[in-house]
């Protein structure tokens, strides 16, 4: 009997055999979703072989383990990727789990019109331009010329610019305080 990966949350069993269902979410759940928690990411790889230089690009949500379900949900509809587990006993941080999409036909097949269809709204929409780019570059074979790696390596510098955390300024409150904390 094969095994597969499944949410345990909606299983059902039937005599022996166990028959599973994922539910889809809501796509537009998923690009909300992915704006708060989803990361697109670029970087050039070599490849020693035939001394050719790609575009590696990856698409991920990582969270606990203990949010598997919600990972398989949204694997589920978004229709690719795989989900693997991470350990970092090493920094003693809780185990994770992490949906990845990092096939260049999967991206450039399914991901990539699924977030067309469904526009991410808030911090990753820039990202996400960029990396479409990227992957239109790559899909075309422009990758393979000077010009296209310098767009490449211009719209991945872009893309870390915006992954940036920019420390925000914010106003000081004077509380009317004594030093005793009672007000005046």
């Amino acid at each position: 009997m094969q095994q597969q990966e499944v949410s345990r949350a909606h299983s059902t069993r039937k005599g022996k055999e166990q028959i599973h269902s994922l539910r889809k979410l809501h796509p537009q759940y998923v690009s909300g979703f992915v704006d708060g928690e989803g990361s697109f990411w670029v970087c050039i790889a070599k490849d020693k072989r035939n001394n050719k230089i790609f575009p590696r690009a990856e698409f991920s949500i990582e969270l606990r383990a203990d949010d598997r379900d919600i990972l398989e949900r949204i694997k589920e509809t978004v229709g690719c990727g795989k989900i693997y587990a991470c350990e970092y006993k090493r920094y003693g941080w809780y185990p994770h789990v992490k949906y990845k999409v990092s096939r260049f036909n999967e991206i450039a097949d399914i991901l990539i019109p699924f977030f067309e269809k469904y526009p991410l709204q808030a911090k990753q929409a820039k990202r996400f331009v960029c990396f479409k780019k990227i992957i239109e570059i790559r899909k075309q074979n422009r990758h393979l010329t000077k010009q296209g790696i310098k767009e490449i390596l211009s719209l991945q510098k872009a893309m870390r610019a915006l992954g940036k955390k920019r420390r925000v300024e914010t106003a000081r409150v004077r509380e009317n305080r004594s030093p005793s904390g009672v007000r005046q």
